[in-house]
Order: C-alpha cells, then structure tokens, then sequence
C-alpha cells in the first residue's frame, strides 16, 4: 500500500527538479503544480510526459535527475496505453461525495466511452473513501476484481470499463 499522496509528491518532485533544470519555466511550473494539487483526475504523461524530450546535453545534474525520475515513474510499460491516470483524493478531512462518469454533471469526467455517464460514485467516510458501481454497463474492477462497493486504499488500481486509474 502507497502512502495518500505519495504519487502526487513524486510528480511534484520532478516537476520541480525539471523546473531547477531549466526546462520548464516558472509559468508553467505554475500551471502544472496547480493541476496536481487541485485536480481530482491527473494525466502524469500530459504533466511530465514532454520533459524527456527537452532533455538537454548541458550536464545539468537536476534536467538528468528529472529525466531519471520520469522514466522510472511513467515510462516504466511501452505501452502508453498501461500509464493509469491518478485519482487524486483527499484522505485527511474528505470532501463532498464524488459522481465519476463522462456525463458533463459528474464530479470527476472521463473521456472514455467504456466508462458509463454515472458510473460509479464515492463516499467519505470516517477517513474512508468507498467507491459504489452504479449498476455500469462496463462494470467496475479494483485490484482486478469486479466489485459493487469497496473501501479504496492509496495504490489501489481501479478499472471503470477500460479507463485505468491508480487511488493516491
């Protein structure tokens, strides 16, 4: 099991050694520290896919660091297609109970067609977040198994129809 947050720590941690390295600018450090720390839905290849290929010959100890950090963290498959996006809750206090699905009504929104509009939903509760299918067409897995509802731990994998998403 992951600690809460530890995947959104590592994309900050190498958003910042790449900004320290030169290859981002501070704008858009800003921009994207934003969109890890305020977004529900995280894409780490939108993030910090594009810092391997500004990656410069300059000997930079913090550019190579960063370039380091961002094979071993998203590059790991060779296949693009297994990079799960992360599920960015909060584990402290919780927030209002989250509809997930494509409908432009849901909390967290998904692109993907597999996933159903309201596909599943989930509840804080006393420092615990449950996720509920609700009743989708293309079923909701975590860790590989399908499931109505379930208590989710940081590291979790969780499938809606065919959108990989990993809890943090």
């Amino acid at each position: 099991m992951l600690e809460a947050g530890a995947t959104r720590n590592r994309l900050v941690e190498v958003l910042n050694a790449a900004f320290a390295g030169g290859l981002l600018s501070e704008d858009t450090l800003s921009f994207r520290l934003g969109v890890v720390l305020g977004s529900h839905l995280i894409d780490p290849r939108a993030l910090i896919g594009d810092l391997s290929l500004r990656t410069r010959r300059s000997g930079r100890t913090a550019a190579r660091t960063a370039a380091r950090a961002l094979r071993r963290m998203v590059l790991q498959s060779t296949q693009v297609e297994a990079v799960p996006l992360v599920l960015a809750l909060d584990w402290t206090r919780g927030e209002h109970d989250l509809l997930l699905g494509r409908d432009v009504d849901c909390d967290v929104r998904f692109s993907n067609t597999s996933v159903s509009r309201r596909h599943a939903r989930l509840v804080y509760r006393a420092g615990h977040w449950i996720l509920h299918d609700l009743g989708s067409t293309n079923g909701t897995l975590v860790n590989g198994h399908a499931i109505g509802r379930c208590s989710l731990q940081p590291g979790d994998r969780v499938e809606l129809g065919e959108q990989l998403l990993q809890v943090d």
